[in-house]
């Protein structure tokens, strides 16, 4: 048997030999056919069986080879149509944004921003706190309950805000090299920041909308350098203007802009502010010479130097006035001073109506008069300070306006003149001015407390909203006047106080949770009635998040496409104060007021 097997494996050998040496001269795989007398012995079974194997196997090979020709044409066109296509693509996506992500529009529309993309995980922004304890040190970093609060909104603010958008912790940085270092890290995290300085602002311009962190200056409160000849001073954010003229009063200076107590001159700068000097001295836009602003990125620019004019490229720092750190964060600030008047005085006026008062104003602005201030107050801001007892006297309650006058003694003296005058002429039914200071102090005294007169007076559960427009000189009798009767329809208690000499006023009005739309409503209407008449939706108080919808009404789509565009060529992932001046994501159905 041993020698069978052997004969047969010899003898399939030679057959796979015969085959594989026919494949290879070209002929057919299949095996040369045997005897038919071999047919009954196994090894002819055994050849045959192993033919047979040999012939299918031949046979799917072929069928193979057959199927792999056929593929190879499809396979060859399917990658000829996959290499066109992505080739299209890539010069449609290189034709519209042939620089990235950056369309080379000069505008930006809304409809073709996306959201954007910020990291507020956990993870990130514990390792954030880490890296920001590293730079300003632990004590200087707060993730404490009442800290988040108060850097999420004010009581005196318009602003309604998500309690669940604070911030992750608040950075108190020392120095413009310790802010840089902060954006560092935000921009690489893509971590969003708002800054703070003084927690004034009443349009929500320090409210979180996307959490992340809060920047507050308040350890930069030096005076950094004083040039008395040049008339300027350099000051870090969180100066105070009222301290910083007691400073200054000391060399018989001052800085003019005086918005309302607490405001800092950070704050100041980026909502653009002026106060009841407004009129004579302008706003502060007028008395910024210069900037060292910390970038999104953590890149240090000084927008100019010193002197009191150039003509030295764009005029970056007024760019960055009244941008409200949607752009960069203002580390020092060089400001213009001038010198303490010689002479003061201060006259009150009273009239029948405020359309009277109002016209009044307009007759001294008319003339050219140089008075120093002219505030109004109407009626019922009149009752209020004598029901909130805040001032030494009981006033007249009727439309009132207040005087401030300014220069050599001789031209107060002639200023006084001529505006009683023109009170008498427009209806006044009183005037009063001041002989010392004593008097100018009383005088001025309710002017001073308005804001805090009305404070005074809320109920449990109220809130005050003090919203503000400007229009043309000419027009300010009529808007007030219509304002005036539109709040009265409302029966909300309200008032009507303002920097009326350059067209600018005030509404204060208090309101119950339950009474929000019916003040809402209430601006609504006295905004568009301002936009109407050609004015703006805001004098001073600024943009937030409150007006940023009636900007495109004011000034048109396109110029807010434009501020637009600079946001995002500055800011490029949107985390500098995300949300406020300008909208850089499409806003949710409803959500947007119609006009």
């Amino acid at each position: 048997m041993s020698q069978l097997a052997s004969r047969a494996s010899n003898g399939l050998g030679r057959v796979a030999v015969r085959s594989n040496v026919s494949l290879l001269r070209g002929g057919s795989r299949s095996a040369r056919p045997y005897s038919s007398n071999a047919k009954g012995s196994f090894k002819g079974q055994l050849t045959e069986s192993v033919t047979q194997r040999l012939e299918r196997e031949q046979a799917e090979r072929i069928r193979m080879a057959a199927y792999r020709d056929s593929r190879a044409g499809w396979n060859n066109f399917s990658l000829t149509g996959l290499l066109i296509f992505t080739a299209g693509l890539g010069w449609l996506v290189g034709t519209q944004y042939p620089r990235g992500e950056i369309s080379p529009d000069s505008t930006l529309p809304l409809a073709k921003t996306t959201p954007p993309r910020h990291d507020t995980g956990k993870a990130n922004l514990e390792a954030a706190w880490a890296d920001f304890v590293k730079i300003v040190g632990q004590e200087n970093v707060s993730t404490a309950d009442y800290d988040l609060e108060e850097h999420s909104n004010s009581d005196w603010s318009s602003h309604q805000p998500d309690a669940s958008t604070k911030p992750f912790c608040i950075v108190y940085p020392s120095s413009t090299e310790e802010v840089s270092e902060i954006m560092k890290v935000c921009h690489s995290r893509a971590i969003p920041v708002v800054g703070y300085s003084g927690g004034t602002s009443l349009e929500g311009h320090f409210s979180p909308t996307r959490g992340g962190i809060c920047v507050d200056f308040r350890r930069m409160n030096k005076v950094l350098a004083l040039h008395k000849e040049d008339l300027d001073v350099v000051v870090q954010p969180a100066v105070g203007w009222q301290d910083l003229n007691e400073d200054l009063a000391k060399d018989n200076l001052f800085f003019p802009p005086d918005p309302g107590p607490g405001a800092q001159i950070g704050g100041m700068i980026g909502t653009g502010c002026s106060g009841t000097n407004a009129y004579r001295y302008g706003t502060m836009r007028e008395w910024v010479l210069s900037l060292t602003v910390v970038l999104a990125d953590g890149t240090v620019i000084k927008t100019r130097q010193r002197p009191r004019k150039s003509s030295a490229g764009y005029d970056l720092t007024k760019l960055f006035i009244g941008s409200e750190g949607t752009l960069g964060l203002v580390t020092e600030a060089t400001l213009k001073l001038t010198v303490k008047p010689a002479s003061e005085s201060v006259a009150v006026a009273s009239f029948k109506s405020i359309r009277e008062a109002a016209s009044c104003v307009a007759s001294v602005v008319a003339n050219g008069v140089p008075v120093a201030a002219v505030e109004i107050l109407d009626d019922d801001q009149m009752r209020i300070i004598n029901q909130a007892g805040v001032t030494t006297r009981r006033w007249k309650e009727a439309p009132t306006i207040f005087f401030k006058f300014s220069g050599t003694p001789s031209g107060v003296k002639e200023q006084v003149a001529i505006v009683q005058g023109l009170s008498k002429q427009t209806g006044g039914q009183s005037f009063e001015f001041a002989r010392n200071n004593d008097e100018q102090a009383e005088l001025w005294s309710a002017r001073k407390e308005a804001l805090w007169s009305t404070f005074s007076i809320k109920k449990p559960g109220d809130h005050l909203w003090t919203g503000d427009v400007a229009v043309p000189m000419s027009r300010l009798p009529d808007i007030i006047d219509l304002t005036k009767d539109d709040l009265k329809k409302s029966g909300l208690k309200s008032s009507i106080v303002g920097h009326v000499g350059d067209g600018n006023f005030h509404i204060l009005l208090l309101y119950s949770d339950a009474e929000r739309k019916l003040a809402e409503d209430c601006v609504h209407r006295m905004v568009k009635r301002a936009v109407e008449m050609e004015g703006t939706v805001t004098g001073e108080h600024g943009v937030g998040l409150v007006k940023r919808d009636y900007l495109p009404h004011e000034l048109g789509e396109s110029t807010v496409d434009t501020m637009r565009k600079i946001k995002q060529a500055l800011d490029p992932k949107c985390i500098l104060n995300c949300d406020k001046v300008v909208r850089m994501q499409k806003p949710a159905p409803g959500e947007v007021q119609e006009w």
